[in-house]
C-alpha cells in the first residue's frame, strides 16, 4: 500500500512540475485549474493497475475520470482567451523575480500535496476484491447526483453570463435559487460518493480525510468564502441573495425582510 502512495506522490509531482513548466511558457499561472480534474484520474487509474494483478473492478478511477475530464474540460472551455486570475497576477506583480519559484512552491506543489490528500480514497482501494453491493449503489448514487448538481450548476451560470444583460445581476435561477454554490455542493457530493465506492471495494475508513479536506476546500478556503468576498463587491443585491439562499446545502429561500414588505 505504502508503494501506491509512493508511486502516486510521484506521478502527482511530475504532472505538476510538467504543468508549472507550461505557465511559465505561456506567463499564465491560471492553467493549473485545468490539471486539477485530470490528476485524479491519473492517481485512480496508476492505482488500479499497481493493485490489479488479473481482472479487477475498474468502477472507482472510471467514475473519477468521467468527473476530472468534465470539470478540467469545462476549466479549458472557460480559461480560454482570458487573462490570468487576477491572484496570480497580483503575485507576479508583487514578486517579479522570484515568481518562477514562488509560483512552484505556493500553487503548484501546494495543489499537489492537496490533491494527494483528497485522493487517498483512490489510493486506499482493492480492485481485486469483491465489492459491497449495497455500499457501491449508495456511493454511485451520491456520485451521480453530485455530477447533477455540479455540471447542471455551471451549465446553467454559463448561459446566465452569456447574456450581456446580466453582467451586473445576481444568478439566482434555477439550482441556484436554491444554494449560492450548486457546483461547490455537487463537487462535495461527487467526492463523498466516491469514498463510500472506496470503501465498497476494500477502502479504509480513514481515508474519509479526502472528501472531509474537499469539504474543507471548498466552504472554508478557496471556495466559497474567497468567491464571495469579491461578489459581495461586485453584484448589486447579492448581500440580499446571501440573506435568502444558503450558502452550501440546497434548501428553499428564506423570505427577507424588503420581500415581507412589498419589496422587489
Amino acid at each position: 500500500m505504502v508503494d501506491v502512495f509512493l508511486m502516486n506522490a510521484f506521478f502527482i509531482a511530475g504532472l505538476m512540475i510538467t504543468v508549472w513548466l507550461i505557465s511559465l511558457a505561456l506567463k499564465d499561472v491560471s492553467v493549473v485549474d485545468v490539471a486539477w480534474g485530470l490528476g485524479f484520474a491519473m492517481v485512480a487509474w496508476v492505482t488500479y493497475f499497481a493493485r490489479t494483478t488479473s481482472e479487477g473492478n475498474p468502477l472507482l478511477p472510471l467514475l473519477t475520470t468521467i468527473w476530472g475530464l468534465r470539470l478540467s474540460g469545462y476549466l479549458a472551455w472557460r480559461k480560454a482567451g482570458r487573462l490570468e486570475d487576477y491572484r496570480y497576477r497580483a503575485m507576479r506583480e508583487r514578486h517579479p523575480r522570484s515568481f518562477p519559484v514562488l509560483s512552484l512552491l505556493t500553487v503548484f506543489a501546494l495543489q499537489g500535496a492537496l490533491m494527494w490528500i483528497v485522493a487517498l480514497p483512490l489510493q486506499t482501494v482493492d480492485p481485486a476484491g469483491a465489492p459491497s453491493v449495497v455500499l457501491t449503489i449508495i456511493g454511485v448514487l451520491l456520485w451521480g447526483v453530485g455530477l447533477l448538481f455540479e455540471s447542471i450548476g455551471d451549465w446553467q451560470l454559463t448561459g446566465f453570463k452569456s447574456d450581456p444583460t446580466n453582467s451586473d445581476k445576481v444568478m439566482d435561477r434555477g439550482f441556484w435559487h436554491y444554494t449560492r454554490h450548486p457546483n461547490y455542493f455537487g463537487d462535495s457530493l461527487v467526492w463523498w460518493g466516491l469514498y463510500v465506492v472506496s470503501l465498497a471495494s476494500g477502502g479504509q475508513w480513514w481515508s474519509v480525510i479526502g472528501p472531509a479536506v474537499m469539504c474543507v476546500l471548498l466552504r472554508r478556503v478557496s471556495g466559497v468564502t474567497l468567491l464571495e468576498k469579491s461578489l459581495r463587491c461586485r453584484k448589486e443585491g447579492y448581500a440580499e441573495y446571501v440573506a435568502r439562499t444558503n450558502a452550501f446545502f440546497p434548501w428553499w429561500p428564506k423570505h427577507t425582510q424588503q420581500e415581507s414588505d412589498g419589496g422587489a
